[in-house]
């Protein structure tokens, strides 16, 4: 309780810090509608300038996911082409774009996520989505592979950008209210201010649920801010501030019997343990652009301060403060006869972690047993050029340059210490044609690269590894080949790609009470088709579907041969009908995998599949207010959502007890009902 009312405290004030700086706005409201920018405007400029990219690309506008409970990413990012994402609890998922930390059971790795164009990652480049709310979002940018060079992004995964409203973009005033299954309750409220000479935007939004298994309760509050001021006509520059307060326990996974059973279960260590993920974070931004006539400067700062309290077989305790800044630069002309834009850009970001860990007393601080000073940098510097030869025509050249150094400073084991400096540079060509104004055909060819962090290099005493392991980057070159367009009653997203790895950072469970071990793998390769499909079967009929293709595999090792990786499984399909129109529709919806992932590296067994079948309906019953449904897994299907990455499954035994098998599997969710209610005025 006192953690929230310091929360609440640290809220209200900035809420006021923000309202106070649009208070000149609101004088001026009645010029409101003079002024405004429709937020479709700005997400079909958002459309055009990430089709740029000669490879797979995807804009996600939030009425793409308003008629449903929007928890996580998963919720938001369903229909987005090559995005897996599965379920683990709560607002934990498995977030992956081409097999990137397909091994990783917890947190994220390879990929960059960023809210309003800013890193969320700490500096050493591992991350956590929990802080990002999807209700809040305007849109979301997905950019797989190289094509998130324009946000410094080196990964195999690429970035995501999930972009908040301005006081220029969103509704005067918002209330939004989702409750149902598992005592959900989720609110929203939101106001947004603007005149000529600036705007601002504020949100404050709860989420509470008991879970849809035991020990999964949750809690949060967020505050989310923008101010931005006009300075001049070609000047104008925009503060940030999120605020977050989320309290998440943990029910862990389980045996594979036990997830196709009794779903609900949570392990009884996990619930004697108290396990649970607390994050008490504030983040602080500016973006300032210039206005060049022929082009664009932007150049900021941010500040991203966070504490994590988090019991599992020992208490993590740690505090990161990371600062970074960043400058773009964005020019057009002509070059004789020939159209060009060049981008240029830098960002620089620097983090400490005070890392502690102490004896789990039934979720308290028992004795210390770790004391670490963890610093982390990580600079990419980009460029691109775009050349267009002949109209239909645009060639793409550039790339990224990674300087990294990672130091751990080990207090309670001095000669367990260790640093290490890293720098490699990733090249990317690529080519649009573009055969008419609604179509594109692309490729590219790129390389990646991503930089060991925290975890991957400070290894537990418990693996026989030394305190710094000498784990490398892990690089890949990628050949992407793929069409994006509209023509009649169809839009598609399709993109094939093949990605030749050398030292994946790989991670596997080395027992249920020791942590997971990294190490660099040989050759492995990832490839695969990422699409999407929409097709309008008349006024009053929509089908959405996207559908993943993932041979992620060995190649000639020593040990495992060709062998498939485990985890992510070799096909997934979902669809949704809509029927009706906007402001009254119902939606079946269908998510399909013939079979799930394997389970271990030595492929002796795979997760089964699954039909997991749905419906979600809306209904505006005034001007600004609708009503929504959303009904999930309404057969109860019993199946496996996610996987933790084992060496060599175990199989459960009943007739012996001690042996419980391997604990590894995520069940899918419960069958489930939730409805809300939406306010714009």
């Amino acid at each position: 309780m006192n953690r929230i009312s310091h929360f609440a405290r640290g809220a209200s004030a900035l809420a006021l810090l923000c309202l106070s700086g649009a208070a000149f706005a609101a004088e001026a409201e009645e010029d409101r509608a003079t002024i405004i920018v429709n937020a479709q405007n700005v997400a079909d400029d958002a459309k055009k300038s990430v089709e740029k990219r000669p490879g797979g690309v995807d804009v996600v506008e939030a009425s793409a996911f308003a008629d449903k409970l929007a928890v996580n990413l998963r919720d938001a990012l369903a229909f987005s082409p090559g995005v897996y994402t599965q379920p683990r609890f709560g607002q934990e998922v498995r977030l992956s774009i081409r097999g990137s930390g397909l091994s990783r059971g917890f947190h994220m790795r390879g990929l960059t996520l960023l809210q309003d164009g800013i890193p969320i990652n700490l500096a050493d480049d591992n991350g956590d989505f929990q802080e990002l709310d999807p209700q809040v979002f305007e849109r979301i940018e997905v950019y797989r592979g190289a094509n998130a060079l324009r946000f410094g992004g080196s990964t195999l995964g690429g970035a995501i950008n999930a972009v908040t409203p301005t006081g220029r973009t969103a509704p005067r005033y918002e209330l939004r209210v989702d409750g149902g299954s598992y005592a959900t309750l989720r609110t929203k409220a939101a106001a947004a201010f603007a005149d000529a000479r600036g705007d601002a935007y504020v949100a404050l939004t709860t989420d509470r649920s008991d879970g849809d298994r035991n020990h999964a309760k949750r809690d949060s509050i967020r505050f989310n801010g923008n101010v931005g001021l006009r300075l001049t006509d070609a000047i104008e520059t925009r503060f940030h501030a999120t605020i977050s307060h989320i309290d998440q326990d943990l029910p862990g996974s389980l045996t594979l019997a036990q997830a196709l059973s009794t779903p609900k279960l949570s392990l009884p260590g996990n619930i004697a343990a108290d396990q649970e993920r607390d994050i008490d974070s504030i983040r602080l931004q500016n973006r300032t652009t210039v206005d060049l006539g022929s082009g664009q400067l932007s150049f900021g700062g941010f500040f991203n301060a966070k504490k994590l309290f988090h019991p599992i077989f020992q208490v993590i305790d740690q505090k990161s403060n990371d600062r970074g800044v960043f400058a773009s630069l964005d020019l057009a002309g002509e070059l004789g006869r020939f159209p060009w834009e060049i981008t240029l850009g830098t960002q620089a970001r620097f983090g400490t972690v005070a890392a502690k860990q102490f004896v789990n007393v039934a979720g308290n601080r028992g004795a210390l047993t770790a004391n670490q000073r963890q610093t982390a940098r990580t600079i990419n510097s980009y460029g691109e050029l775009r050349l267009k030869p002949v109209e239909p025509l645009t060639l793409i050249a550039g790339g990224i340059y990674t300087s990294g150094r990672r130091e751990i400073a080990n207090r309670l084991a001095p000669a367990r210490s260790g640093e290490a400096d890293f720098d490699a540079f990733a090249p990317k060509i690529g080519v649009i044609y573009a055969p008419s104004e609604a179509v594109q055909i692309f490729a590219n060819y790129s390389r990646s690269v991503e930089l060991p962090g925290f975890n991957e290099l400070s290894q537990t005493p418990n693996t026989g590894l030394p305190g710094f392991a000498a784990v490398g980057p892990q690089k890949a070159w990628t050949f992407e080949v793929g069409a994006r367009g509209r023509y009649g009653i169809a839009t598609w997203d399709v993109s094939l790609y093949r990605a030749d790895l050398k030292g994946e950072m790989l991670q596997y469970a080395v027992s249920p009470i020791i942590p997971a071990s990294t190490f660099n793998a040989g050759r492995t390769r990832h490839q695969g088709i990422e699409a999407g499909l929409d097709l309008q079967l008349g006024a009053l009929m929509r089908l959405r579907q996207v559908y993943q293709y993932n041979d992620f595999r060995f190649r000639d090792d020593a040990v495992y041969g060709d062998g498939r990786l485990p985890v992510i499984p070799k096909q997934q399909y979902r669809a949704e009908l809509r029927l009706g129109f906007e402001g009254l529709n119902i939606t079946p919806n269908v998510e399909w995998l013939p079979d799930g992932g394997w389970a271990d590296y030595r492929n002796t067994l795979r997760a089964p599949g699954y039909t997991m079948v749905g419906v979600r309906a809306e209904a505006r019953v005034a001007p600004g207010v609708t009503l929504f449904l959303d009904a999930r897994n309404l057969t109860d299907k019993k199946a496996v959502g996610d996987i933790s990455a084992l060496v060599a499954y175990v199989p459960d035994n009943a007739a012996t007890p001690a042996d419980e098998g391997s604990v590894a599997f995520y069940p899918i969710e419960r069958r489930a009902f939730y409805g809300g209610l939406r306010m714009t005025f």
